[in-house]
C-alpha cells in the first residue's frame, strides 16, 4: 500500500474514532490505537497533532457535506423548506455524533483554541458556502446566514434538552 493510500485509510479509522468517542479521546496514544498503529508512526504520517486533527476534522467535514447534499433536494430550494428539510436530516440519530463533535469543537474555540478556531470558522463558512448553493432567495448570502444562525440554534437548544422548542421553530 503507498503511503498516501495508508494515510487516508489511516484518517478514516481516526475519523470513526473522534466521530464515536469525541475530541476528549484525541490526544496521540487513543489516536495511535484507533489508527492500529504506534504513536511514533501516526507521527511519520503527520507533521504533529494539530496535522491529525486537521486531517481528520477535514474528513468529518467531507463526510457532512456529502450526506447533506444526499440528504437534501437537488435543486435550490426557499430557506424554509430547505432549513425543515436540515433539522430532518442534520438532528437525526444517526447524524448527531457529527454535531455533537461540532459542538465540543465550538467550546474548545470559546475557550481560545486557535486549531479549532480556525477548523471551525473554515467549516463554518464552508456550510454558508454551501447553503447559498442551495437557496433560491434573491439575496443567497443573507439566507444562507440565517439559515446557519438558526441551525446552530436549535443544535443548541437539542444539546440542552428542548428540542421541543426547536421543533416548534420550524
Amino acid at each position: 500500500m503507498k503511503a498516501d493510500e495508508r494515510r487516508a485509510a489511516i484518517i478514516d479509522r481516526l475519523t470513526d474514532h473522534v466521530l464515536a468517542e469525541g475530541l476528549a479521546a484525541a490526544s496521540l496514544r487513543p489516536l495511535a490505537r484507533a489508527a492500529g498503529i504506534s504513536d511514533r508512526m501516526l507521527l511519520y504520517y503527520f507533521k504533529d497533532k494539530a496535522d491529525v486533527l486537521a486531517a481528520v476534522i477535514g474528513q468529518v467535514a467531507a463526510r457532512m457535506t456529502a450526506t447533506m447534499a444526499a440528504g437534501t433536494a437537488r435543486e435550490p430550494q426557499p430557506l424554509e423548506q430547505l432549513r425543515a428539510e436540515l433539522v430532518k436530516l442534520l438532528f437525526a440519530d444517526d447524524f448527531w455524533p457529527f454535531m455533537r463533535l461540532w459542538l465540543e469543537m465550538a467550546s474548545l474555540s470559546a475557550r481560545g483554541d486557535p486549531i479549532y478556531r480556525a477548523i471551525g470558522e473554515q467549516i463554518g463558512r464552508g456550510f454558508l458556502a454551501w447553503g447559498m448553493a442551495q437557496l433560491d432567495s434573491v439575496d443567497r448570502e443573507r439566507d444562507a446566514a440565517r439559515l446557519l444562525v438558526s441551525i446552530e440554534g436549535m443544535l443548541v437548544l437539542k444539546s440542552i434538552g428542548l428540542d421541543d422548542v426547536s421543533e416548534m421553530a420550524v
